[in-house]
């Protein structure tokens, strides 16, 4: 998990932080997965993210989703998202 993204007292993110998944096996799942690791990032949840997913940050499987993602924040000039995907992919 990188550090950039977690607060110094973070254990394994808020356990009031919830995210909202489909089922694992649904075929959708790691696009919604992509969506709440860079959301949760944005909000200093990396942690909760990464428990709720099972996903690492930086996860490869996910790549193509955040690239996606990385696309629709440049149309939408949204530069923290856009930093946070990059980072993503690092």
């Amino acid at each position: 998990m990188s550090r950039a993204f977690v607060g110094e007292n973070e254990q394994w993110g808020d356990p009031g932080y919830r995210i909202a998944l489909p089922a694992r096996d649904d075929p959708g799942f790691d696009a919604a997965a992509a969506e709440a690791m860079l959301e949760a990032a944005r909000a200093g949840q990396t942690g909760a993210a990464e428990a709720a997913t099972g996903y690492y940050w930086g996860e490869p499987r996910l790549h193509a989703d955040v690239r996606r993602i990385l696309e629709r924040a440049t149309a939408a000039k949204d530069d923290r998202l856009m930093q946070l995907c990059e980072r993503f992919l690092g």
